[in-house]
């Protein structure tokens, strides 16, 4: 069965088919509609063959089904078709969730991705719960996502960005008492040292999470149980 993954971001829509070690990518933006996105994805992908896809959506997902629209992108994804508008089974979870799947190693991990926005996620003994600690009070009536999200970065500068982000590490490991803290997302690369307890993740992991959506585990389940 081949496995066509679809990561949906504030910026970039980027593709990956199983089996395959070409991915395909184009722009996304405020004004995207999950009408617009289906036609990019079909058109970016012309000529591979998949039989299910996995999705993540940069949002909140309950019992594979989209709940909010973006803050990033256009309106409209809450309640659309995408299995009858692609044509193919679809699996759909939170984009941070998927990227945490495929980072999983072992024990209690903690998945923060630094992109646009700011996505979350937990991991427990292989099971994924998706967080939504971006919109969450941080300091002086703004969120979590205020500071560490693209919108603090360039607010900030990098000097003080990079503060925040090890204050907001810090703050959810004692929280959340953590083994294990993964830092994924496009400004990932902006820190010149990691905080304690943490790993740079990789966005590819997202596509290592979609197919694992679709795998059998070595238990005879498949990972899709894990998930909240």
């Amino acid at each position: 069965m081949k496995v066509l993954v679809i990561d949906v971001g504030g910026t970039h829509v980027k593709m990956l088919a199983s089996g395959s070690r070409k991915e395909a990518k184009f722009s996304s933006g405020p004004g995207m509609t999950p009408a617009a996105m289906v036609e990019g994805v079909k058109t970016a992908t012309a000529g591979w063959t998949y039989d299910v896809i996995s999705m993540g959506y940069p949002g909140p997902v309950v019992h594979g089904r989209p709940i909010l629209d973006p803050h990033h992108l256009g309106p409209g994804w809450v309640g659309f078709g995408f299995s009858r508008a692609f044509g193919r089974p679809i699996k759909i979870l939170n984009d941070a969730a998927m990227q945490a799947l495929g980072s999983y190693r072992n024990g209690r991990m903690l998945f923060l991705g630094l992109g646009t926005g700011l996505g979350s996620a937990l991991v427990v003994n292989g099971l994924v719960e998706p967080l939504e600690l971006a919109h969450l009070p941080y300091r002086k009536g703004r969120s979590y996502e205020d500071y560490v999200g693209l919108a603090g970065l360039e607010r900030l500068g990098k000097k003080k960005w990079r503060r925040h982000v090890a204050k907001v590490v810090a703050l959810l490991q004692a929280a959340l008492q953590t083994d294990d803290v993964v830092l994924g997302g496009g400004n990932v690369r902006l820190l010149k040292t990691l905080p304690p307890g943490c790993r740079r993740g990789d966005n590819k992991n997202a596509f290592l999470g979609g197919f694992r959506l679709w795998e059998k585990a070595g238990q005879g389940r498949s990972p899709e149980r894990f998930i909240h």
